[in-house]
C-alpha cells in the first residue's frame, strides 16, 4: 500500500478460539512493544480486536507478524493514513469478550451470525421501503453520524442492547433488519443475538462503517454527520459525495458543533458537544457545576 503519510490506524478484529489467551496476550504485548506501536488490543477466548497506531513500517511488520498465525491469515484490517499517533499509550489486556455484551451462547458469532453485506449491496437494500436500520452503537455515537433513517437505540452501553432489543423490536422478528457499527465488531455480536430470539432476518454491514467510507463505488452514500472513533481523532469523514453538514449543537450556545470534548471536571469527564467560544468561557465545562468544580484538569487557555 502506498503512503503519503508516514503513520497509520489500523482497525481490526476476528472472532477465532485463542486457547491460552491469558499467555497470548502477554506474549502478544511484548511483540507490540518490540514494534513500538500503540493503541488497544484485546484478546479474548473468541479472537482478537484492535485498533492500533504506528508508523508505516511498524504497522506493516504488526500485520505480517500476525497474519503469520494461521488463525489470522486471512483477517482483513482497515487502514487510514495520519500524520503521527492517535493513542498515548498500548494496552493489550486478556477479557473474556472481545466485546462486553454478556448474552453467552447466545451472542456467540462463533456459532452463527447475520449475512454479510458489502458496501454496495448495503447501499442498495437499505433504501428498500420494508427494512428496519438498527444502529448497532451507542446514543452518543449516533448523535455525531448516522446512516439515513436509522433507528437510534437509546443506550448507553453495548451491553444494554439485549434488554431494548428484547422490549422494543420483538414485533418486527419477521421483518429484515440492517445493522452497522463502527467496524463490524459488535455486528458480528448482535446479528447473532438477534438470530438466536428468533429475528428472521437479520443482516450487517461487512466491515463496518469505516469500511462503508472508503468504498470506491458507493463513498459514503446516504452517511450523515461524522463517525466517531475510539482515538485521538474522535470523529473522521464518511460521506464523501456531498457537502459535510453538522448534526449537533452546542450544549451551551446551541450553535452548529460536532466538537465532542471532555468535561475538565475530572470526577465528570461527561463527553460532550461544545464550541470553542463557549470551551473558553466555561472552562471545558458541561455545566455550572463543573465549573468550580475542585478536581479539574489544567487547560492551556485563561477565562
Amino acid at each position: 500500500m502506498n503512503s503519503t503519510k508516514p503513520y497509520r490506524v489500523l482497525l481490526f478484529y476476528k472472532f477465532v478460539p485463542i486457547h491460552g489467551f491469558a499467555l497470548f496476550a502477554q506474549h502478544h504485548l511484548h511483540v507490540c512493544w518490540q514494534l513500538g506501536i500503540k493503541g488497544r488490543i484485546l484478546i479474548s477466548p473468541e479472537g482478537i480486536n484492535g485498533t492500533i497506531s504506528g508508523t508505516v513500517e511498524q504497522t506493516e511488520f504488526y500485520i505480517t507478524t500476525l497474519q503469520m498465525d494461521e488463525r489470522f491469515a486471512d483477517m482483513q484490517f482497515k487502514i487510514d493514513e495520519c500524520d503521527g499517533h492517535v493513542f498515548d499509550k498500548l494496552f493489550v489486556r486478556a477479557k473474556e469478550e472481545l466485546v462486553t455484551f454478556r448474552v453467552g451462547e447466545n451472542g456467540s458469532p462463533l456459532k452463527q451470525t447475520g449475512q454479510y453485506l458489502s458496501p454496495e449491496e448495503w447501499y442498495e437494500t437499505m433504501q428498500h421501503d420494508d427494512v428496519l436500520i438498527l444502529d448497532g452503537r451507542t446514543d452518543y455515537e449516533y448523535d455525531l453520524g448516522h446512516f439515513k433513517n436509522a433507528i437510534r437505540p437509546p443506550v448507553k452501553s453495548f451491553r444494554d442492547f439485549p434488554f431494548w432489543i428484547r422490549e422494543n423490536l420483538s414485533a418486527y422478528k419477521d421483518k429484515t433488519i440492517l445493522t452497522y457499527c463502527t467496524g463490524g465488531v459488535r455486528c458480528e455480536k448482535l446479528t447473532a443475538f438477534m438470530m438466536s430470539e428468533g429475528f428472521e432476518h437479520v443482516a450487517q454491514l461487512h466491515g463496518g462503517i469505516v469500511t462503508y467510507g472508503k468504498d470506491e463505488n458507493v463513498k459514503g452514500k446516504l452517511w450523515e454527520g461524522l463517525c466517531y472513533v475510539f482515538d485521538q481523532r474522535v470523529a473522521v469523514p464518511i460521506n464523501h459525495t456531498e457537502e459535510y453538514t453538522v448534526l449537533t449543537t452546542c450544549i451551551h450556545c446551541g450553535k452548529p458543533s460536532d466538537r465532542y470534548i471532555n468535561c475538565a471536571n475530572i470526577d465528570c469527564h461527561n463527553q460532550h458537544f461544545q464550541c470553542e467560544e463557549c470551551e473558553q468561557k466555561t472552562l471545558r465545562s458541561c455545566s455550572k457545576e463543573c465549573e468550580s468544580a475542585p478536581r479539574r484538569e489544567q487547560l492551556e487557555f485563561s477565562r
